[in-house]
């Protein structure tokens, strides 16, 4: 999926668009998007409020920027799976497994992602396509059912949610730094996923 947003700009020596947005996106999640001023972003990075401005037209770009490391990679977790092609299940896993590493590999912008309230038209986008990518799992699990993988008395959009916020949980706790490397957690996701959707027993999660 083709992104709008434009490539990195560079200013000033040591502060480009992409090492700013990590810092912006801190403030965000620690004020809130609505509460976090010019003036606070340009404080924590050291920087004047026309320098910031340099690198970012408004406070709503830098939001859907952020929001776009979360959404695009997700987003492209789906197109991915589609295009491979193959039986329900193999694409169920395929999109758990890679949200999974996407959710670690891009934490601080997923949190931000689910911490949104809708106040403007950026989050309300955004928000949006959270409910695609949701019907989009909701509509993999249906298939899935239909092929006799899916425990037929769950609601593949129940299935959908729990999946989604089981992942989603993953950003208040993981540390980068932790005992469980990316690919050993989205290993232990996938067989929770299995075991608590009580797929068929010939089905293969692994």
């Amino acid at each position: 999926m083709e992104s709008s947003i434009e490539a990195p700009r560079r200013g000033r020596p040591g502060h480009d668009q992409n090492s700013m947005l990590e810092v912006i996106v801190q403030v965000f999640t620690d004020h809130g998007y609505d509460a976090s001023s010019l003036g606070m972003i340009a404080s924590r990075l050291g920087l004047s409020k026309s320098a910031v401005y340099h690198h970012f037209a408004s406070k709503a770009e830098m939001l859907e920027i952020a929001l776009e490391r979360a959404l695009g990679e997700l987003e492209r977790v789906f197109d991915d799976a589609e295009a491979q092609g193959g039986d329900a299940v193999a694409r169920i896993r395929y999109i758990v497994r890679e949200a999974v590493l996407v959710a670690c590999a891009q934490q601080p912008y997923l949190i931000l992602l689910l911490r949104l309230h809708g106040n403007s038209e950026v989050e309300l986008r955004a928000l949006e396509r959270r409910r695609v990518l949701t019907a989009r799992l909701r509509e993999t699990f249906r298939a899935a059912r239909a092929e006799g993988s899916l425990r037929d008395d769950l609601d593949p959009g129940l299935a959908a949610r729990f999946t989604f916020g089981l992942v989603n949980s993953l950003v208040e706790w993981y540390r980068p730094d932790g005992p469980t490397p990316p690919q050993a957690l989205a290993q232990a996701v996938l067989s929770y996923v299995r075991s608590g959707l009580r797929v068929n027993e010939t089905t293969d999660f692994r």
